[in-house]
């Protein structure tokens, strides 16, 4: 990151380069176009299974992802696609993953949910709702016994700060100082559940307090509010200082899963949140300062199209596993 440039103006804007603001604009697109993409793949038949899309959830994954070292790791969720995409993956191999292909990230046997990538430092997404936090909380402990000076980024659900993994994780991130940070994507509702119905706090980061880490709330749909707070987190942590716990308040605009009929939700509160998509406004940021005109940003776009377009084809083409390597890579541990 530089050093400041301008006063009042967004923290991103005056942060970071251009060439850095125009990638996670870009990022930001893939993990939009990705995602409908998957989702237009998955009516066509062409895959199979379900998956939980974040549309809608952009500059969280991407803001909180910015201000990381390349080494720096994640852990990811069910709705893990867009940290997948803003840790840098490369999309031809996330389609084929979906496809349950053989170039995929997991050979076609993770599918939407299972997807890592750790030379990238995503040390994977996770089926099960908290899953990634004691994960996350190991690899910070790692970080630091071999004082590798990498910090561990752990998304979560709104759904997961209600579950017992959560409280052990922060706790003892907390005793032991470790290098990582508690980000929620708070997008108001767990599966069907309003966060309203089912935490007791009105705001998930008053719950750092408990464990002697700050704790912030940020608009989660603004790209430059979320950079901001994980800045400061990462920072936090980097320096030796422990874990922080941020909370991204954003939305859905797609139902839990592709099997969610929505109909806890009505049309007027998803029109109202998809008229704040994170995505335009960023676009129109980066406009308004100046750092990209209204056809460069088309052009990015289009770009992004024809990359989405090329890498599905990737996954069509691409060999279905062997059935006689069906064993392979499934490992026990031999009795003693």
């Amino acid at each position: 990151m530089s050093k400041s440039k301008k006063a009042n103006t967004p923290f991103a804007i005056a942060n970071y380069e251009r060439q850095q603001l125009v990638e996670a604009l870009r990022r930001m697109y893939l993990i939009r176009k990705f995602e409908e993409g998957a989702e237009d793949s998955y009516m066509r038949g062409l895959i199979h299974g379900t998956m939980h899309l974040s549309i809608g959830q952009e500059a969280s994954a991407v803001g909180s992802c910015m201000p990381l070292a390349p080494d720096d790791q994640i852990t990811s969720t069910h709705r893990g696609h867009g940290h997948c995409i803003a840790k840098d993956a490369d999309i031809a191999m996330m389609f084929a993953e979906f496809f349950g292909k053989e170039t995929g990230y997991c050979k076609g046997r993770g599918g939407s949910m299972h997807i890592a990538d750790v030379e990238k430092g995503n040390l994977g997404a996770n089926g099960i709702v908290g899953g990634g936090i004691p994960i996350a909380v190991g690899a910070a402990l790692t970080a630091k016994t071999l004082k590798t000076g990498k910090v561990v980024l752990c998304f979560f659900g709104d759904g997961a700060n209600n579950e017992g993994a959560f409280h052990e994780a922060l706790n003892m991130a907390s005793i032991w100082k470790l290098p990582v940070v508690f980000v929620c994507e708070n997008n108001k509702y767990g599966m069907s559940t309003s966060t309203e119905r089912s935490t007791a706090v009105a705001n998930i980061a008053d719950r750092a307090a408990a464990y002697s880490m700050p704790g912030k709330t940020v608009d989660g749909n603004d790209f430059s509010a979320v950079c901001e707070a994980v800045n400061e987190a990462v920072e936090h942590a980097r320096s030796g200082h422990g874990p922080s716990l941020v909370e991204n308040v954003t939305y859905r605009w797609r139902g839990h899963s592709k099997s969610d009929r929505n109909r806890y939700r009505t049309k007027e509160e998803i029109g109202e949140w998809m008229e704040r998509d994170p995505i335009k406004s960023f676009a129109a940021e980066l406009e308004d300062h100046g750092i990209m005109t209204a056809d460069e940003i088309q052009a990015l776009e289009a770009d992004v199209n024809r990359q989405i377009e090329t890498a599905i084809e990737f996954a069509k083409a691409s060999p279905d596993p062997s059935p006689s390597d069906v064993t392979r890579d499934v490992y026990t541990e031999a009795a003693q």
